[in-house]
């Protein structure tokens, strides 16, 4: 990917939980740095690029990136010290010939530290599960509109 047409996001997280839920950006690539912290990373909107760059510094934290069902997860460049592990429970399928919709590559350095990789349902109910998503059925309700955190695909502007 080249930097210099595409738009960096920037998630630090030092002893604390961070979560971006929603359309929260349409940025091509996303840079993580979390110790001893939780980071939620919501990469299901569809003005996102095709293809996203997940640039990971990983101390002993947790990093979980909710994407849709047919998206690729490639880690190959993902360097590991200690224990660690990329937990992805969708497993691929030979039999089915579908094109991803999306790729996200996921790059970079985890020491003692985990990435979940949440599909579909799973990935919504983990969007579910939050602060950001009873203020978003507060404000939705009061603007006469749909929530976007459980589902950023959604057209909010339908009710």
């Amino acid at each position: 990917m080249s930097e210099n047409t595409t738009t960096i996001e920037r998630i630090h997280a030092d002893h604390t939980v961070a979560k971006r839920l929603g359309n929260w950006t349409d940025a091509g690539v996303v840079e993580i740095r979390a110790r001893r912290a939780t980071v939620v990373v919501d990469l299901r909107s569809p003005h996102l690029p095709a293809e996203v760059e997940v640039r990971i510094e990983n101390a002993k934290a947790l990093v979980k990136l909710l994407v849709p069902e047919d998206t690729e997860v490639e880690h190959w460049d993902l360097r590991w010290s200690g224990k660690g592990s990329l937990k992805d429970a969708q497993v691929a399928r030979d039999d089915v010939q579908t094109a991803p919709s999306r790729r996200i590559r996921v790059v970079g350095t985890a020491q003692d530290g985990e990435i979940r990789v949440h599909r579909g349902g799973v990935a919504m109910l983990s969007a579910m599960f939050s602060r950001e998503y009873l203020e978003d059925l507060r404000s939705a309700r009061k603007e006469g509109r749909l929530p976007i955190v459980d589902d950023p695909t959604r057209d909010s502007r339908k009710s």
